[in-house]
């Protein structure tokens, strides 16, 4: 063929199997050509049918393999002509043996699609491989079985149910037997030569032979001597007694003791000794007088021998397999549980699983140190636990029962006081359900008192910081007011007019600057200040801010007292105050950030984003976000308009992303189709779990 390169080395292997096994084949079909009982049209046994049946099975994946068709199918023609056989008889022997084969490959890859996927020389490492195998060479027997005797029957006017079973029963076998003696000996084969790659032929046999060991080379001999000695008694000697059935001691030895290759190879020898001493009328067999019967008993018992020796060890191989695979499992679980303790043992993080009942089942030093005891034992009832404010926590409301009940719990603190412990301990916890053991909860919790201490210490601080600066401040815009009015009531031109401007320059950064501080102490809160969740009223909320939002005089915050559009909006379990902050800001940018001479429009929608958490949307109709800022606006100190009549100090929306992180939600920003910004946050739902206020403290109505 044009442009066809040389045979690569996986194709000159696969030439030099077809030549082998055409050699092979050209040997089985001459014996059973040769071979012919009591002068009936068919032999007593047809190798060749095993032997094509294993050269098309090995070849399967060769692009060769149509040539291992075309050779086979030649073998045949020329084998029978060369053994007195008509020319349409020939053709027509060698197209049911090739149809017969062909089937085989056909139920082998039905049946066992993974024996079918394997290299050329594996696949049959399992018992219902052997099953398949037996299913496959019964099912392709059939067409010899039903096409051969069938059509000498209506040629000769002598058909014969006996012939038919024979010719099913020694195809059978042989189709079965010689492909799983096959596959053994080709991987087995195979695998010493990829061994012999990795080390010395020197090492690979003193390797084998210290695996054998002494006591296995003398086995092994008794077992040849017994075998030997059995068929020899049961064929030669005493062959008028029917003792064919005590032979599977032997191989039934072979089976549980020695590698399957080598008990296939034992089934096939002491199957063709049982044969060949039948062809020579010696034997248990030999006394049926019915050649096709002859055939048929000497098969069964051939069939019996290979599949007994094979299923035991075949299955044998799958018990070491399994025990290999569970000990390296187990060595694995070991190693990754010794890791998993480690770890556990080693986090400054506390971690316990606590049950349904609210024993501790696990506990790490950490937990045990926090929780002040020297080792964690009983239940959470020994640990009297309450909300941050000292309030108790109802037993419901604890984490492992929230986790237990299926609510995962983030962030949740908790007041700990147990026994011998100096004083209150503030944890922070977190607990989920365990994946497998639904009654079971693993809880993880650090100690945050210092931080909390801290935290409200910085807030105080910053609280402090901002009222002495903005008392200053109220001075100043007091005394500038006075100067301003003084400076109106002035007589003349001029300087006072001057001094007016300079007034107002003075007024604005006043303002500024009481901004700025409102801002910084209004971060602080929403960083740092404590939160308390409660289910509240959103639809209140937004309807008083907006109403505190249209309230303002015409000119102020855009020139036009705002429309707003508040739909049904959702319950959310959220801190009341910080909640009112976040819709103000929100809002209030809504408002401001309009277009001159452009009247504000405001449209506030919620709907369920997934179980527990509500999205909220903020849509307006305003000057909209520049393009590549969407994500930055939520940066402290940064104003996507600067200059202008817009003014700010670039905390707002970094408030209001802090507000909704510390509630657990997201906030992002998006166009709103046909002009304006569409602001969206999630928060907890009214019914979600976590946060619930102190016992008595109501709704917001």
């Amino acid at each position: 063929m044009a442009g066809a390169g040389p045979p690569t080395p996986g194709g000159r292997a696969a030439l030099r199997r077809t030549a082998a096994f055409a050699v092979l084949h050209l040997a089985a079909t001459l014996a059973g050509r040769l071979e012919l009982a009591g002068g009936e049209v068919f032999g007593l046994v047809w190798p060749a049918a095993g032997v094509g049946a294993l050269w098309l099975l090995v070849q399967r994946h060769e692009r060769s393999r149509w040539l291992d068709v075309l050779t086979m199918a030649a073998i045949f023609i020329a084998v029978n002509l060369l053994t007195d056989s008509t020319l349409p008889s020939a053709v027509f022997f060698t197209a049911v043996n090739l149809a017969q084969m062909l089937l085989f490959l056909q139920v082998i890859a039905r049946v066992c699609p993974d024996l079918w996927a394997s290299r050329p020389w594996g696949g049959l490492e399992r018992v219902r491989h052997l099953w398949g195998l037996l299913a496959a060479a019964a099912a392709a027997a059939t067409v010899g079985a039903v096409i051969v005797p069938t059509v000498l029957g209506v040629l000769t006017g002598q058909w014969s149910a006996p012939s038919s079973a024979a010719w099913w029963g020694r195809n059978t076998v042989n189709m079965m037997a010689i492909p799983a003696l096959g596959l053994c000996l080709g991987r087995l084969l195979d695998r010493r030569a990829r061994a012999r790659r990795r080390v010395s032929p020197w090492q690979a046999a003193r390797t084998a032979a210290d695996r054998a060991g002494g006591w296995r080379i003398i086995e092994f001999c008794a077992l040849l001597t017994a075998s030997a000695a059995a068929y020899l008694v049961t064929f030669g000697i005493r062959h008028d007694l029917p003792l064919a059935f005590l032979l599977t001691a032997v191989t039934v030895w072979a089976a549980v003791r020695f590698d399957t290759t080598l008990v296939a190879l034992h089934s096939l020898i002491t199957g063709t000794i049982a044969i060949v001493f039948t062809i020579y009328d010696n034997g248990p067999f030999a006394v049926v007088d019915s050649p096709a019967a002859r055939v048929l008993v000497a098969q069964v018992f051939v069939g019996m021998i290979t599949v007994i020796g094979l299923a035991l060890a075949l299955g044998r191989d799958e018990r070491d397999a399994l025990d290999r695979r569970r000990a390296a499992a187990e060595k694995e679980v070991s190693a990754q549980a010794g890791m998993l303790s480690a770890i556990v043992e080693s986090i400054h993080d506390g971690l316990v699983v606590i049950d349904a009942d609210g024993r501790f089942l696990l506990s790490n030093p950490a937990a045990r140190r926090l929780l002040g005891v020297d080792g964690v034992a009983g239940s959470v009832a020994d640990h009297r636990l309450s909300y941050p404010d000292g309030t108790p926590l109802p037993v419901e409301r604890m984490p492992y029962r929230l986790a237990l009940a299926g609510h995962e719990v983030r962030d949740m603190d908790v007041l700990v006081r147990a026994p011998g412990m100096a004083e209150n301990r503030l944890l922070n916890v977190s607990a989920t359900r365990l994946p497998v053991n639904d009654g079971a909860a693993v809880v993880v919790f650090h100690d945050v008192t210092e931080e909390r201490r801290n935290r409200d210490e910085l807030a105080a601080f910053a609280g402090v910081v901002a009222h002495d600066l903005l008392n200053p401040l109220t001075t100043l815009d007091g005394w500038t007011q006075i100067l301003a009015d003084a400076v109106e009531a002035g007589p003349g031109d001029g300087a006072p007019g001057e001094v007016g401007i300079s007034l107002d320059h003075i007024q604005r950064a006043s303002s500024r600057m009481r901004e700025l501080i409102q801002d910084l102490l209004a971060h602080t809160t929403a960083r740092d200040a404590p939160i308390t969740p409660v289910p509240i009223d959103l639809g209140k909320v937004v309807r008083e801010v907006a109403a505190a939002r249209g309230d303002l005089p015409e000119g102020a915050e855009g020139g036009q007292a705002p429309i707003f559009h508040i739909g049904e909006l959702d319950g959310v379990r959220a801190d009341r105050a910080l909640l009112r902050q976040l819709l103000d800001n929100l809002i209030g940018n809504a408002v401001k950030y309009t277009a001159p001479g452009v009247r504000p429009e405001i449209t506030v929608t919620s709907a369920t984003e997934r179980p527990d958490w509500i999205r909220v949307e903020i849509a307006d109709r305003g000057i909209g976000i520049p393009q590549g800022q969407h994500e930055v606006i939520f940066e402290n100190f940064h104003r996507a308009h600067r200059g202008g009549p817009y003014t700010g100090s670039g905390l707002g929306l970094a408030i209001c992303k802090r507000i909704v992180e510390r509630h657990g939600g997201s906030i992002g920003v998006e166009d709103n189709p046909g002009g304006g910004s569409r602001f969206h946050f999630t928060l907890p739902a009214a019914t979600a779990p976590g946060g619930t206020p102190p016992a008595g403290e109501s709704e917001t109505p």
